[in-house]
């Protein structure tokens, strides 16, 4: 029988393949309201990531999934493959959309099984599957089901506690995913304790399928420490590449023991693309809005930006192209950048 565990373990890991320098597989976390079309472009000018994950596809009843999956572009990153996120409460609604997205190239469709919003989970779908573990596995199944791709799965470790983490962690793998992402906090928990990280653990330690470990991945350091603590198969890194767009590369440099040096000029670059990707059809105050949600994440980086955050979030631009340049130049002299 280990035999065989390790034969499917085997084959699941060839969708998380390492990287030549034995660094685990990079996934860059959906984010919802973050990591958007715009600020995914953005990054992947600075790259280091293997796959990158959208920013959730709601599938509400009677769906016109069709319609719903037009924004999804499987080229959007040219050779980094982008997965499909769904989340919704129906398997059959959920089924036909893995079938769309599926024709319009999604070589993996991720089932949402995590996010805390009260406007979603009061409607049946994102965190509050994680309430009945026989939900989520007749919805993750009907996706396995319906489509020819790997279907994946993204969880929090519970609802309001982690009393029904085995019974959900059972019912994922057994619905017949390819893999598990966690993130080891619960709904109640939302974004603010520290993650948990013995329960990425836990999942390792009673599962078959690869285990994604997820959760304050802030630097190369945390990310070597996660899988010493978790032994988790691979990471996908979400808040803190918002905070440090280089965090990638610097996990792939610290596997050949080297520092990626984190220059400005490339942190320029991602900021002008970042920018040049906002619609022009939005009003200037939402575009500024973009931009300020960016820079409140870049200006955690250190101490010194922390300090100047709030002379940029209370900005009230009348021009882009000088608020951004403010910012950059507040960046540039106490972000600690490579010149």
């Amino acid at each position: 029988m280990d035999n065989i565990l390790n034969l499917l373990h085997n084959f699941f890991m060839t969708l998380l393949p390492s990287n030549p320098n034995g660094c685990p597989y990079l996934f860059l976390a959906p984010m919802e309201g973050v990591a958007d079309p715009t600020f995914r472009k953005a990054i992947a000018s600075i790259g280091g990531f293997n796959e990158a994950v959208t920013e959730f596809i709601r599938v509400p009843q009677n769906a016109h999934v069709a319609s719903l999956a037009k924004g999804y572009d499987a080229k959007e990153l040219g050779s980094i493959p982008l997965a499909a996120q769904v989340m919704g409460a129906n398997p059959e609604g959920i089924a036909e959309m893995g079938k769309e997205l599926e024709k319009r190239g999604a070589k993996r469709i991720d089932l949402n099984c995590g996010c805390p919003s009260n406007t979603v989970v009061g409607k049946g779908a994102g965190s509050s599957l994680l309430k009945n573990p026989s939900s989520l596995y007749q919805i993750a199944h009907a996706l396995v089901k319906a489509v020819d791709i790997p279907v994946t799965v993204k969880m929090r470790s519970g609802y309001e506690d982690t009393s029904l983490i085995q019974e959900n962690l059972l019912a994922a793998e057994e619905s017949g995913i390819a893999f598990l992402t966690l993130h080891p906090r619960t709904k109640v928990d939302g974004y603010g304790p520290p993650a948990k990280w013995e329960f990425i653990a836990y999942a390792k330690s009673i599962l078959t399928i690869p285990v994604v470990g997820n959760g304050d991945i802030l630097t190369a350091h945390d990310a070597h420490q996660m899988l010493k603590e978790t032994k988790c198969d691979a990471l996908m890194v979400g808040r803190g590449s918002v905070i440090n767009p280089f965090i990638f590369q610097e996990i792939q440099a610290s596997f050949e023991g080297k520092i990626y040096p984190s220059s400005w000029d490339k942190l320029s670059l991602f900021l002008d693309i970042f920018a040049a990707g906002l619609s022009l059809e939005a009003p200037l105050r939402n575009r500024a809005s973009k931009l300020k949600q960016l820079f409140s994440f870049l200006f955690r980086k250190t101490a010194a930006l922390l300090e100047r955050k709030s002379l940029v979030l209370t900005q009230q631009p009348e021009d882009l192209a000088q608020f951004l340049q403010f910012a950059k130049d507040l960046l540039k002299e106490y972000g600690d950048f490579s010149l």
